[in-house]
């Protein structure tokens, strides 16, 4: 291996950042910050439901299981004991295209989470037995049943990426994946998909909060510093989309009342059309003042005030859905409901947004943003997120800047994407109502 490179500062932020690359190829990012004596390590993995193959949906998910029941020099359920009997909190998490995993410690014990999360990137596998993966897989089962069967609308999610991304695209398949493929493989398998990925030249480990920048790189050293990196990381499969064509879909079900998902695909995250998105998405449905609630909940009075909105999903390697969902209220036909919707995503061309709405949006989005760095996990996981998904953490800084740089004029042209001949509608009507 050759040496691991000079560590780097970066200026123009609002926290101290400054990064280094081992000599395995793992990147390390601090963010210094000596307002309280507590420290976040956050590790980002590469790898989510994207980078699933054909057969293998599910594997990044249940992997984020299998990385708490223990590994090579850590027993199960001792990394949770660990970090929690000495004052942390931890967690994990699992999208489309990124798996992490992080700790919130007192300052003190820094070492102590590093340690273990080089252990399990470099020791789970040796660890793993048939008796874990047949464990979690029947956990994994009883989430699925929980959060996406058991409950109203629960599986609305699965529903709109099938219809939003063809099948044989990587975004096609949500994370909880399938059970029949869960079911299927082989822990060989498992273990093979974990050696794939889970390497410390795929991954981004960030430290922000009360640590020295040269500690953090001399302890990243000494724990993962012998962990060898993998030669030939799959990529993730490519993804075809076809025509854009408007798809729609009714289910009958165990719901309270009639509710209707409206989704476009737009712009990959990180891009300015995508910026315009997700301040359009503020304007149409974030809160009182938007146009939806003002127009369909307090103007017609036809969708639920508590279950009305708009949201991107901030997916960055395909056009990102918008999606947009009300709730009728009682006595509204599902119809009615739908048209509403229409002419309110309509004016969004026809009558362009006011300054008062842009300044609302953005005011919005600011806040958000703050909330979200304001404490050291949040801080953490943005400057892993932006070094795994656009090569350097300071990238970080240009989010804010071009939300705020957003015109009315640009909100107008991604109104335009929004067109019925494009849309994806996903409605769920009451069993009794069917």
């Amino acid at each position: 291996m050759t040496s691991p490179s000079v560590p780097v500062v970066t200026t123009g932020y609002p926290w101290p950042i400054e990064t280094t690359r081992l000599a395995n190829g793992l990147r390390v990012v601090v963010s210094e910050d000596r307002t309280a004596p507590v420290v976040c390590v956050n590790l980002w993995y590469d790898v989510g439901s994207r980078h699933e193959p054909a057969g293998q949906t599910g594997f990044a998910h249940l992997f984020e299981h299998l990385m708490f029941e223990g590994s090579q020099h850590v027993a199960k359920t001792e990394h949770m004991r660990l970090v929690q009997g000495n004052g942390g909190s931890l967690n994990a998490t699992t999208n489309p295209d990124r798996t992490n995993y992080f700790e919130t410690m007192p300052a003190e014990h820094l070492e102590l989470a590093l340690w273990l999360e080089a252990d399990r990137m470099g020791g789970l596998v040796p660890a793993l037995t048939q008796e874990t993966l047949d464990n979690q897989r029947e956990v994994v089962k009883n989430e699925r049943r929980q959060r996406y069967e058991n409950v109203p609308y629960g599986d609305a999610w699965l529903r709109l990426l099938e219809l939003l991304y063809p099948v044989g695209h990587p975004y096609h398949h949500a994370t909880i994946g399938s059970m029949e493929d869960l079911n299927a493989a082989s822990l060989e398998t498992f273990k093979a998909f974990h050696q794939q990925y889970y390497a410390p030249n795929n991954a981004v480990l960030t430290v922000a909060g009360d640590a020295d920048p040269q500690r953090v790189f001399a302890l990243a050293e000494k724990y993962f510093g012998l962990l060898e990196p993998v030669a030939d990381i799959p990529p993730a499969p490519k993804g075809h989309i076809t025509q854009a064509e408007p798809r729609r879909e009714t289910v009958t079900a165990a719901v309270p009342a009639s509710r209707i998902y409206i989704s476009h695909r737009t712009h990959p995250f990180g891009t300015k059309g995508y910026d315009a998105v997700t301040v359009l998405a503020a304007v149409l449905g974030n809160g009182r003042g938007s146009r939806l609630y003002q127009r369909l909940a307090d103007g017609k009075r036809i969708a639920q005030p508590d279950y009305i909105g708009s949201y991107g999903v901030d997916l960055a390697h395909a056009p990102a859905p918008l999606i947009i969902t009300a709730t009728a209220k009682d006595g509204v036909a599902v119809e009615e409901l739908e048209a509403g919707l229409d002419e309110v995503i309509a004016s969004l061309v026809t009558e362009p947004v006011t300054e008062d709405e842009l300044a609302r949006a953005k005011a919005l989005l600011t806040t958000a943003w703050w909330r979200q760095v304001s404490t050291v996990g949040g801080r953490a996981d943005t400057l892993s997120r932006y070094t795994t998904q656009f090569g350097e953490p300071e990238a970080a800084a240009y989010r804010l800047p071009e939300w705020l740089a957003v015109t009315a004029d640009d909100v107008t042209e991604a109104a335009k994407l929004l067109q019925p001949e494009s849309r994806v509608t996903l409605t769920y009507v009451p069993e009794e109502k069917a």
